[in-house]
């Protein structure tokens, strides 16, 4: 499983671990990954999804999982939530 954010597409940075005499050594910085189950209001649904704990505040600021996706860029998203994505819009449409 990739260190990447479903949701925001969050993924490791690369940057320098510096010793006390100075000496640089390449590390990682991993996101705050978190696997949390969300529910969509329009599906009726659970989703169970990994993201970092930033994305699930940003998640409850925005009003929950369905606001959330309606208002990201599909480039950010994974594959599945794009299509969950489409799935609220088009319940959201016909109701």
């Amino acid at each position: 499983m990739s260190w990447r954010c479903e949701l925001t597409g969050k993924k490791p940075l690369v940057g320098h671990k510096v010793s006390h005499s100075n000496r640089k050594t390449k590390r990682r910085f991993f996101p705050n990954l978190r696997s949390v189950t969300l529910m969509s209001d329009a599906l009726g649904q659970s989703v169970r999804v990994r993201i970092t704990a930033n994305a699930l505040k940003t998640v409850d600021h925005r009003g929950g999982l369905d606001a959330f996706l309606l208002k990201a860029k599909d480039a950010d998203l994974a594959p599945r939530l794009v299509e969950l994505k489409r799935q609220i819009a088009k319940k959201r449409a016909s109701a």
